[in-house]
């Protein structure tokens, strides 16, 4: 057990440095300006400062749940699917931000939320085959964006259209 704790805190800083690049680049996307205030949400949408801690808290449980996983996976085959899967969701994670802020296309947002939510069910799946803990860690983040492509869907109904809106 203790030859094993070099690995385990290489895996934990791989997973700690992917989770945060992740999230990083998220937030670089993220404009909270003039633009998206304009738009009409609906009167429950939460106060903006509550989405950093939220991520904050969701991403954490994200990156040990790759870590619990990795460590229970079978063999190599299983390693790489939870990497391609893990990168497959961190691209639609960034691509979200990117979709709704830089390019302020809730509508284009919406129709991709569809694939970041089912890339993460696919990774609570995927994880509960190794750790139930792992997919039960996975879990926030899956009600998160539910949450938040309801949110987006709302958005849109009361914006549309989006095409020439700078």
């Amino acid at each position: 057990m203790i030859a094993d704790l070099p690995h385990r805190w290489i895996e934990i800083g791989v997973a700690a440095l992917c989770v945060t690049v992740v999230a990083t680049v998220g937030a670089l996307l993220t404009e909270v300006g003039p633009w998206y205030e304009s738009l009409r949400s609906p009167r429950w949408r939460p106060p903006n400062w509550l989405f950093g801690p939220a991520w904050g808290v969701i991403f954490i449980f994200i990156g040990s749940s790759g870590v619990l996983a990795w460590e229970r996976a079978l063999d190599d085959a299983a390693r790489t699917w939870l990497i391609g899967l893990f990168a497959l969701n961190g691209a639609l994670n960034v691509l979200w931000s990117g979709l709704f802020f830089k390019l302020r296309r809730p509508d284009w947002a919406l129709i991709e939320v569809v694939a970041l939510w089912l890339s993460i069910l696919a990774l609570v799946v995927c994880f509960a085959a190794f750790s139930p803990l792992a997919a039960i860690l996975m879990s926030p983040y899956l009600f998160w964006v539910a949450f938040a492509g309801f949110l987006n869907l709302c958005v849109v109904r009361l914006n549309a259209p989006f095409g020439g809106r700078r």
